[in-house]
């Protein structure tokens, strides 16, 4: 299995000459110059993460990395941990939100169990479990710093494992009673901004619950003291088994030439723990839409990704990266096919001054 730090060092840039050309066929197509806004500038970011102006994006799949936050102990969540496993379920047989949604889009949801506290028993998950969930970061580190890594270096691995099934565009998306808890923590360090500014009420909490939450993640923080500047140590110490699997999916993808589609704050909360741990990885990432949640335009602000979508989506399980899915596929079919305007032989638009 690849390590962590092998990643790490082999990741590089995007091909900007390949992004170029992208960007130049767009202007040649007989159509106003930009006209199709975001879904013009993602598949020039394609291009640079495929190496090619051609670029593929027909074979499609939304990983969700399934896992158990200890936080719930502390009354942070409406429903308990159990409906972790109960959803997962749902996703492997094909029948969850996510997976109605992938179906019209025409890509496969992979849920993988990184952490899930009790067992499942759909053919259809992934099995890399790591550890039976969390433990409450408000008692003890969520992690220690290993089975951080080993998450991070799973989330890899599931990457090679899509690389190898020969998927060329990968959707992400995460499913975990507690994890807003988690997500809320990890931004309020990476972005240094207090846990009141950052945290929203998740699946539905009651103000009581609310402030709850708050007062936990900002007890948490001081008592475990993460290192903004190390990745790996915020993910272990606030974060949780999903979170560092994603941002190991990130840099998978990335190591692997796979453009990834985040999801809502959870997804960009792993990137940004991504990003932290190899900033060559931002290049690789797209945003599908801009979280409901108090931090979702932050956390994308400081990755330097702007959304295709906002459409007040916070549901997650990836069904931010399955609603962008046909918009690409549909940019992608004007791309590829339309004439262009010397083909059409009309006077090629020019940029304004």
């Amino acid at each position: 299995m690849l390590t962590l730090q092998n990643v790490i060092d082999s990741i590089k840039e995007p091909d900007q000459a390949a992004a170029d050309l992208a960007r130049r066929r767009w202007d040649s197509v007989a159509k106003p110059l930009n006209s199709l806004g975001a879904l013009e500038r993602d598949l020039v970011r394609i291009a640079g993460v495929q190496g090619t102006p051609r670029i593929t994006i027909g074979n499609k799949a939304i990983v969700v990395m399934c896992a158990d936050n200890g936080i719930v102990e502390e009354g942070v969540t409406q429903t308990g941990q159990e409906v972790t496993a109960i959803v997962a379920e749902h996703m492997g047989d094909g029948t969850s939100c996510v997976c109605r949604m992938a179906a019209v889009a025409g890509a496969e949801v992979i849920p993988v169990d990184i952490g899930i506290a009790g067992e499942t028993s759909s053919p259809g998950i992934l099995r890399m479990k790591v550890a039976r969930g969390t433990r409450n970061f408000l008692k003890e580190p969520a992690m220690s710093r290993r089975e951080t890594v080993q998450a991070l270096e799973t989330g890899i691995a599931v990457a090679g494992e899509m690389s190898r099934r020969g998927f060329t565009l990968l959707g992400s998306g995460e499913m975990g009673i507690g994890n807003t808890t988690t997500s809320s923590a990890v931004l309020s360090v990476l972005l240094e901004q207090p846990p009141s500014r950052v945290t929203g009420r998740g699946a539905g909490l009651d103000t009581t619950s609310y402030r709850r939450k708050i007062s936990v993640i900002e007890e948490g923080i001081r008592l475990r003291s993460p290192d903004k500047g190390d990745g790996v140590d915020v993910l272990s110490k606030v974060g949780g088994l999903d979170l560092a699997g994603l941002a190991g999916l990130y840099l998978g993808c990335a190591y692997f030439g796979i453009p990834a589609v985040l999801d809502g704050l959870i997804c960009a909360a792993a990137a940004l723990a991504a990003v932290r741990i190899c900033p060559a990885v931002s290049g690789y990432l797209l945003a599908s839409h801009v979280s409901a949640e108090p931090a979702g335009a932050m956390a994308l602000e400081a990755l330097g990704l702007e959304p295709a979508i906002n459409a007040g989506m916070c549901l997650g399980e990836g069904t931010g990266a399955a609603a962008l899915f046909p918009l690409l596929d549909m940019a992608f079919a004007v791309y590829d096919g339309m004439s262009t305007f010397g083909e059409m032989q009309v006077e090629q638009y020019q940029p304004l001054k």
